[in-house]
């Protein structure tokens, strides 16, 4: 049991009915995991109001319960406490609660529109590639060391992170990179957490079905770099045009990376091709496994960061030529036939161009691009007709066909996303809502040497129909429709 006291320690309280100095057994936001003697934390989310269910709460054993509104019936024997904001709470009672673990170890944050996942991933490669016990908090995963957890948030929850933070203390472990989602900003999850470092990839076209306007968008990551320390570095992308706006109020020493500027970290692509990047990285020149000029932004990125937190370039140069790619991310195979096909986990109108620009630097043009490609349902709606738009301009041939419609009428996707389409590309496309059977048809289309990008759900072993995630996994069903071809 712990204090409620040392679990409040920092949060902000506006009014107190009861006694704080008693021992709760847990944390808990959502009601219906609410055992006896725990802490209930009221979060008002996007669906429903923790308020709601404070009832509920007390009636499965709740013993305090934290709101930004006090019930009208208090109940006796029930420890009140009343903060402005639930969420901001929630975060830093979570650290409380796990022992301030972020402080134990260097935690890094990486935030941007596009490659988060890349960056953080290879820079746990990287350093447990440099001998170091390492953490990592993804879309794709979560590690602890070598254990593996699967996840379902970018960001996930402040008690999920901060429990996974207490398991990586528990093993010794002595950097954790971690991706920082809008989302995860805007609610809050990661207050409390001492980060070391924050990296900014880019910012484009995302999430506005939750932000409403590019500007807050951009305003809610900018939150990031303003939380982070004067014990901190920030390390920005200084070809995006925000990467100075990142930069503007935070008190943590500054860096920035490019490809086409002046920098701190500064890249020069001298090969890209299929079989990978040969850059010149501050002057010196290494040899990548890694595909395209958006990786080698990310590479800049992880070169940056591996210095910054002291490691030796010359051993960061030979650390980066053994890195591998990323589950989803620009993952490719090429047949018995030649045929090269591409998974990637471009969802947003400036992801997929990057892809698709990548894959047109580097092929002859003597090849067929086929491009498979949706959209998910529930999402920002106006980037549809954009994705549509650069999908059949800058491939040979698009199937449009579905990604995770959710609650939403595939077909009605597809329609939105083929208005973006130009009269002169009409040709160009097709339409199969059926997503197995869209890649299907595009390696039945497929020639020698062709190049397949399948677009939109990457490392994604589900799609998600009404409700229910159901198994598919892209890269593994091009393998095989692949294989059955004869040409």
């Amino acid at each position: 049991m712990t204090e409620l006291k040392d679990i409040l320690y920092k949060v902000a309280i506006n009014a107190v009915v009861g006694n704080t100095i008693i021992g709760v057994n847990k944390i808990e936001f959502d009601s219906r995991r609410v055992e006896q003697d725990d802490v209930f934390v009221a979060i008002r989310g996007t669906v429903s109001d923790g308020h709601d269910f404070i009832g509920k709460a007390i009636d499965q054993g709740a013993l305090a319960v934290v709101c930004e509104k006090k019930p009208t019936i208090i109940v006796e024997g029930v420890t009140y406490v009343e903060v402005g904001d639930t969420q901001s709470a929630l975060a830093m009672m979570a650290s409380n609660y796990y022992g301030s673990p972020s402080g134990n170890l260097k935690l890094i944050g990486v935030t941007g529109t596009n490659g988060k996942t890349t960056i953080a991933t290879l820079l746990y490669q990287l350093f447990k590639k440099a001998g170091f016990k390492v953490g990592l908090l993804s879309t794709v995963k979560i590690l602890v060391d070598s254990q593996e957890y699967n996840t379902t948030h970018t960001t996930p929850d402040s008690l999920t992170i901060n429990y996974y933070l207490k398991e990586m203390n528990a093993v010794g472990v002595e950097y954790c990179f971690m991706e920082v989602s809008s989302h995860g900003i805007d609610q809050k999850r990661t207050e409390g957490l001492e980060f070391v470092g924050g990296i900014f990839t880019n910012l484009s076209h995302d999430h506005l079905d939750y932000h409403n306007t590019f500007k807050e968008y951009r305003d809610v990551k900018k939150k990031f770099f303003d939380s982070l320390s004067p014990k901190a570095f920030a390390i920005v992308n200084k070809d995006d045009k925000n990467g100075e706006f990142m930069l503007q109020n935070t008190k943590a020493k500054k860096y920035s990376y490019a490809l086409k500027t002046y920098a701190d970290y500064r890249g020069q692509i001298i090969e890209n091709s299929l079989e990978g990047l040969l850059l010149k990285l501050n002057d010196q020149e290494v040899w990548t496994k890694l595909i395209g000029s958006f990786n080698a932004y990310n590479l800049l990125a992880i070169f940056g960061t591996a210095e910054l937190l002291g490691l030796e370039t010359l051993e960061t140069l030979q650390l980066l030529s053994d890195l591998q790619s990323v589950s989803g991310r620009f993952q490719y195979l090429i047949s018995d036939e030649k045929i090269t096909a591409i998974v990637d986990y471009a969802h947003t109108p400036d992801a997929l161009k990057n892809v698709l620009e990548t894959i047109n630097d580097i092929r002859t043009n003597n090849e067929t691009l086929i491009t498979v490609v949706g959209c998910g349902g529930d999402r920002d709606k106006s980037k549809r007709p954009v994705m549509g738009n650069i999908a059949a301009k800058l491939s040979n041939k698009v199937i449009f066909t579905s990604d995770n419609p959710r609650t939403e009428n595939p077909d009605q996707i597809i329609e939105e996303i083929e208005k973006g389409v130009e009269p002169q590309d009409y040709k160009k496309t097709l339409s199969i809502t059926n997503r197995k059977q869209a890649i299907k048809t595009a390696c039945q289309l497929a020639q020698k040497d062709d190049i397949i990008l399948i677009a939109g759900k990457g490392h994604e072993a589900y799609q998600e129909i009404n409700g229910k995630r159901n198994d598919f996994d892209d890269f593994e069903i091009v393998g095989k429709e692949l294989k059955k071809i004869n040409k």
